[in-house]
């Protein structure tokens, strides 16, 4: 008699999706010519400084676990950061601790405040994790649609209208992936009215802070009467371009931070300390680099949106981030059918829009953190692909 194994799986497990990204860049791995415009990642090297301060601290022996909070060095400099970038002061004693990434700091924070039941709003389209992490911590996931002719920015008038009773947190991502929209001063002052009033957390995700193109970036933690009632989370993957490293932050009230730091001392004991070497250099000694990522960045959004537009794929120009979310209305296919036959026909890969959430419906990702060059390939490409559809439109219906 065999095992059914299948029997064993939790079934808040069994219920969760594939992630769409992976499932979708398994195929591209196989396809060594085509350009890839779907994974999140800069295609700059981390800077030689900061992967020195990583040598030298293995060099030195630097090997053993730190403080399950990261390393105070580390922390006293995270201090600094916030406070320079994002407005709020944190005790680095009581109020930070270091994770595995922005997505342990995510899982760690739903997991310290949600009871089974507990109701989290979140905005989609959006990170791919979030309502997993929501369903993991055994919480209900309530999803708030952001429209493309708001450039996809965050609605304080849809949270309103989607808030229900148990609802604890409000789970937000700006600069947002993979829309690129954000929320200005007034719509976050709104946003923490609204939080203040139902007595909402707010969870926080401003990874892609750094790379705000319009204007400046506003953390929700610098509004009144939010900085108590915020969990702040950031790291170095995006603007740093340290992907790899696996390094990010949470800063917040130091009841929160001791609750998180108890799920995270049991599920990863600490952050790697090789990791945390790195970021305390990053910190110390990044802005230049960070500076000089952003202005490629930004040259190369105004490329491919422009691009895109000409292609005949409606596409708002993204205040952050590093993606771009056109349209793909006007082809005529879904958008999981058009990436497919983007890869298959002219060996460019992006991602489909409902990998993201319903609310990503009829528009695919693409990526402007690769190269300049590859952009203008990757584009002409499409542009070809386009034109092939409209030929097989026209002769259709001869």
């Amino acid at each position: 008699m065999s095992l059914d194994h299948e029997s064993f799986v939790a079934s808040h497990v069994k219920g969760l999706p594939r992630s769409g990204i992976r499932d979708f860049f398994a195929v591209v791995s196989e396809m060594p010519q085509a350009i890839s415009l779907g994974i999140g990642e800069p295609d700059f090297v981390t800077p030689w400084h900061v992967r020195e301060a990583a040598i030298f601290a293995l060099e030195k022996g630097r090997t053993s676990y730190t403080d399950n909070r990261g390393l105070l060095r580390l922390r006293r400099e995270i201090s600094k950061y916030v406070a320079n970038f994002f407005g709020p002061e944190y005790d680095p004693a009581s109020e930070i601790l270091a994770t595995v990434g922005v997505s342990e700091a995510i899982d760690v924070a739903l997991r310290a405040i949600l009871n089974p039941g507990d109701k989290v709003l979140y905005h989609e389209p959006c990170y791919v994790s979030y309502a997993p992490s929501v369903t993991l911590a055994l919480g209900e996931a309530i999803p708030v649609g952001t429209k493309p002719e708001d450039e996809f920015a965050l609605d304080p008038a849809a949270f309103e209208a989607a808030w229900e009773p148990g609802c604890k947190a409000l789970l937000l991502n700006f600069p947002t992936n993979p829309t690129g929209g954000t929320a200005d001063r007034e719509k976050l002052e709104r946003l923490a009215r609204f939080a203040i009033d139902k007595n909402l957390l707010v969870i926080s995700d401003e990874i892609y802070g750094e790379l705000t193109y319009e204007g400046q970036h506003v953390g929700i933690a610098s509004l009144p009467g939010m900085k108590e009632r915020t969990l702040l989370l950031h790291g170095f993957s995006k603007a740093f371009a340290m992907t790899g490293f696996r390094i990010g932050y949470a800063c917040g009230p130091a009841v929160l931070v001791e609750a998180m730091m108890k799920v995270h001392q049991y599920c990863m004991m600490c952050a790697p300390i090789l990791s945390q070497e790195a970021a305390i250099e990053a910190l110390v000694n990044g802005a230049d680099e960070v500076a000089r990522m952003k202005e490629q960045y930004h040259r190369r959004r105004d490329f491919i949106v422009r691009r895109f537009n000409e292609i005949g794929l409606a596409c708002h120009s993204p205040r952050g981030s590093f993606y771009a979310f056109p349209s793909i209305r006007s082809t005529g296919f879904s958008d999981t059918d058009f990436a497919h036959r983007l890869l298959s026909e002219a060996e460019v890969a992006v991602v489909p829009g409902t990998a993201f959430g319903e609310h990503g419906a009829s528009h695919v990702r693409a990526s402007f953190s690769t190269s300049y060059e590859n952009l203008v390939e990757a584009t002409d490409r499409i542009a070809r692909f386009r034109d092939n559809l409209v030929t097989e439109d026209a002769t259709a219906s001869v």
